[in-house]
């Protein structure tokens, strides 16, 4: 009797060393296919061509652009067309150690494709937020002159871009023009 209960004590081995060979190629094929997975999302391996290559916005060659009005004359000037966007709503701001309030609408240009206007629409919050930081840090002497408002514009344009880089990787925005500009 005693036999049996010691061979009823000693612990059958069941598949030992093919449960860690299984349970490795199950994490070898799991990695692999992450790996492989975030290769192919960011374009690394896998079909793509030329879209893969070309990231972010196209510049817009002049006889590529859509006018208003038919085609007419393009004339000489810049060597890519632009695209014009008037932001909605007007920006309204106290001007920086004054008792005065800045109050202006504004539009923009791209020499780039539809993606910039896109990229501007979809972050428009972000971007009236840096609007209307850079127009609190604008003193009362630069809005009452045509060269600060020139310098007024290049910032603006600035500060549209950096959100749209932050945001988008990718900024695109070439001139900022008033559609409106009153100072009180």
């Amino acid at each position: 009797m005693s036999n049996d209960k010691e061979k009823a004590e000693v612990p059958k081995k069941k598949g030992g060393k093919m449960k860690w060979i299984v349970i490795g190629l199950g994490v070898l094929v799991l990695a692999g296919g992450g790996v492989g997975g975030g290769l192919y999302a960011t374009g690394m391996i896998g079909g793509g061509g030329e879209e893969a290559v070309a990231k972010g916005p196209r510049l817009v060659p002049k006889s590529e652009q859509v006018r208003a009005g038919g085609d007419g004359e393009k004339g000489d000037g810049d060597k890519y067309a632009s695209s014009y966007y008037p932001l909605e709503k007007e920006f309204t701001s106290n001007l920086r150690d004054s008792v005065h309030f800045i109050q202006i609408g504004i539009a923009v240009s791209t020499p780039y494709d539809a993606s910039v206007i896109e990229n501007l629409k979809t972050h428009e919050i972000a971007v009236r937020s840096s609007v209307l930081m850079a127009l609190g840090e604008t003193d009362e002497e630069q809005v009452f002159t045509a060269q600060g408002k020139r310098a007024l514009q290049k910032r603006l344009a600035a500060a549209i871009n950096d959100t749209l880089k932050e945001k988008e990787g990718f900024g695109g925005i070439g001139n900022v023009y008033f559609t409106n500009f009153i100072v009180q």
